[in-house]
Formats: structure tokens, sequence, C-alpha cells
């Protein structure tokens, strides 16, 4: 009999699985092109920097793989966060790596060691692969919201943003961005275990982890209280009580993982300084805190003023801008309670956050749902609109691409 009851046990686990496994592959299929045409958009600004850089003397992947915030990264992959930086840091003081999350440094360490390269080929190659994978889960969740057409659209979109670049670099960004739109799909189709699992991770990959936190605790949290409402209106036998209560305990699990990434990092800092805000603190020094939108306020007003102005300070200006304004576009189009929250926190994190203008354009490249309006007015136009839009977008993205790394000389 325990054997009967185990292989009845077994049964459904092993369809569960494999009925997984069929979505995956599925899901897959149908992002085929639109990856497709993702890869082909990135080559273009990818090969404008590659061509910029050979007439410098400079590759690929010493641009993308080895400067600026990725020297930090590589650095903690290879000699840990207590060791001191080379050269020194600079900002941060000589506790500045413990400003930089660990999963992708860990990443990096793991793969150079499975794979025998360097930190700073495995570095890009985890990029590299993450973009792609992000890429999926922005399909994923926009198809599931909107339809094929607009999910197309909208990792076409993505690919060619002013920042684009930075998904094929040796940053955060390309990995945070696929487990957030992972996280918001795994919310989207109830997975509340997995939602919970990559929110997890994404909230040890960036401060602004606290977005998918956000969105799938806040999610999670507004189930709860909707499967309440409906039992207290509905009362079920036991058996119908027993089959809710599965998922119940789910969205709590999902619930309780989601903070641990980020709270376990901000708390293991706060040890490594002896005091309960060390890891805020850091921040600090790094020039980095939340003045709510003060400082953003105060350069965009300086634009206007000031007598010189980077094509870096103009584009950010105009890309936080059209953030804001897509934003509420979005909320007009009322999409599910996770997406929103999702977005607004990474606009709220960026825009609100003091320090480090020039980066807030890439600080808000993982806010993909942004793009849903404007891809769904692609999805509308005329083909010759479309390929009109693609066309020079990808053109002048792919410009900027190699001025933000063979002209301006800060972290994009």
């Amino acid at each position: 009999m325990p054997r009967s009851r185990g292989g009845r046990r077994a049964a459904p686990a092993l369809g569960h699985i494999q009925t997984a496994r069929q979505a995956v592959a599925a899901s897959w299929r149908r992002a085929q092109a639109a990856l497709l045409l993702h890869v082909g958009l990135r080559l273009v600004g990818i090969g404008m920097v590659g061509i910029w850089g050979h007439r410098k003397g400079v590759g690929l992947h010493e641009v993308l793989a080895t400067r600026w915030d990725s020297v930090y990264y590589l650095n903690i992959a290879d000699h840990g966060y207590t060791s001191p930086m080379v050269p020194s840091c600079g900002l941060g003081g000589p506790t500045c790596k413990l400003a930089f999350f660990p999963l992708y440094p860990s990443l990096i360490r793991a793969a150079s060691a499975v794979t025998g390269l360097p930190a700073s080929w495995a570095a890009w190659a985890i990029a590299l692969a993450a973009s792609l994978l992000a890429a999926w889960g922005i399909f994923a969740v926009a198809e599931k919201l909107y339809g094929a057409r607009v999910a197309l659209f909208t990792v076409a979109l993505y690919a060619i943003v002013p920042h684009a670049l930075v998904q094929s670099m040796a940053y955060t960004e390309p990995v945070f961005t696929a487990l957030a739109a992972w996280a918001l799909y795994a919310v989207l189709t109830r997975a509340w275990l997995t939602a919970g699992t990559l929110a997890l991770l994404a909230g040890a990959t960036r401060p602004s982890g606290l977005a998918v936190i956000a969105a799938v605790t806040l999610g999670a949290a507004w189930q709860l209280l909707s499967a309440a409402g409906r039992r207290s209106a509905e009362p079920l036998p036991a058996r119908g009580r027993r089959a809710r209560k599965r998922p119940t305990v789910r969205l709590y699990a999902a619930i309780a993982l989601a903070p641990l990434g980020w709270a376990a990092f901000v708390l293991w800092v706060g040890h490594r300084m002896n005091r309960w805000d060390g890891y805020f603190v850091e921040q600090e020094q790094w020039g980095s805190t939340f003045d709510g939108g003060t400082f953003t306020t105060q350069r965009l007003r300086a634009l206007f003023t000031q007598p010189q102005l980077s094509l870096n300070d103009v584009v950010v200006a105009a890309t936080i801008v059209t953030a804001v304004i897509l934003l509420g576009v979005l909320a007009l189009r009322r999409p599910p309670l996770a997406v929103w929250i999702y977005t607004a926190a990474v606009v709220l994190i960026t825009v609100g956050g003091a320090g480090f203008f020039q980066s807030k354009a890439r600080f808000l490249l993982p806010a993909f749902p942004l793009l849903f309006p404007l891809a769904t007015a692609l999805a509308r136009a005329r083909t010759t609109t479309v390929y009109a839009v693609l066309t020079g977008t990808a053109l002048v993205s792919a410009f900027y691409s190699g001025y933000l790394t063979m002209v301006w000389t800060h972290s994009p």
C-alpha cells in the first residue's frame, strides 16, 4: 500500500514537471522571432562600438567588460569584499566595494571556476546570456498582457532605447532585468514560489531589487486579501478549504522569500561596518542618497541655465521626462498591480535618488513596462511606419552607444 500511495503521489509531480517543460518550450518557440529581432538590433549597436573602437585601437572586450563599474564586480569576484581595491576606490572610501550587491560577482566567480575563463570574459558571457533571458522574459510578460505582436515590438524597442548598450556590458542590469521580468511573469501566472525566489535573487543583485520585492510581496498580499474575501463570501466544504490552503501557503512563502536577498546583504554590510545602517552610510559616501527627487529636479532645471551641455546630459534628461510621462500613460492602461508597482518603484528609486545624474537613464533600463504604450502604438501602425521608426531609432541608438563608450568619459 505505501508504494501504491507513493506512486500516486509521484505521478502528479511528474505531470507538473512535464507540463512546465512543455510550457517553457512553447514560450521559447513563440519568442524566437522577437529574440532574433532583438539580437539583430543589438548587433547594430555593438557593431558601431566595434567600428569606433577599432579606429581608436580599442577592442570590444576591453570596452564592454573591463571598464567603469565592471572593475568593481571583477575585483569582488577575484578577491572578495574584504581585500582593498587596486587601484584605490576614490569614491566610497576604503569600504567602497560594500556598495555592490553580491549575486553578479558570485556568478562571475562560479562561471570562471567552471569554464576556466578569465573573470572578465565570464562576466561578459553572463551579461550577454542574461540579456537574452531578459528579452525573453519581457516578451513573455508583454505577450501575457497584450498579445504576441505588442510583445514583439516591446522587445524590439528594448533593444534600442538610449542606453541599450548596457545590455551588452558586464554590468548588473542584464541579470537584474532578466530576474525582474521572469518574477513578474511568475506573478502573472500565479507561480508564487518561483516569484518569491526570483525576487530574492533580484534583491541580491541591485539596490533597485526593492522594486521586484515590492511587486511580489504586495501582489501576493493582494491575492491573500482577495482570497480571504472570497472565502468569507462563499463558504466551502472541508475538501474545498484544503484545496485553497495550498496556494495560500505559497503566497505566504513568496512574501517571506522575496526580501531575503536584499535584507541579508544589507544586514551583512551593517555587521561588517559595525553599525546597523552601514550599507546606507556607504551609499552616502558614494554620494547616493534618496531625497525624493530634489537633486533630479535641480539638475533638470540647470540644463536650461548652464552654458555648456553634454550629449549625455540632454539624453538623460529627455529619458527621465519621457519615463515619467510614460508611467502616467501606463497607469491609465490599468496594468496588473504587480507590473504597476514594479515600474513605479523603479522610476521612483531613479528619479528620487540623489547623485549620478549621468547614469539615471541606465537605472531606468529595467523599467521595461514603460515601453508597453509605445509598443502598442507600433503594433497598430503601418508597416512602412514601423520600419522607419525601428531603423531610424536603431541607428541613433547605435551612434549614441559609440558616444557613450568612446567619447563620454564616465560610466554610462
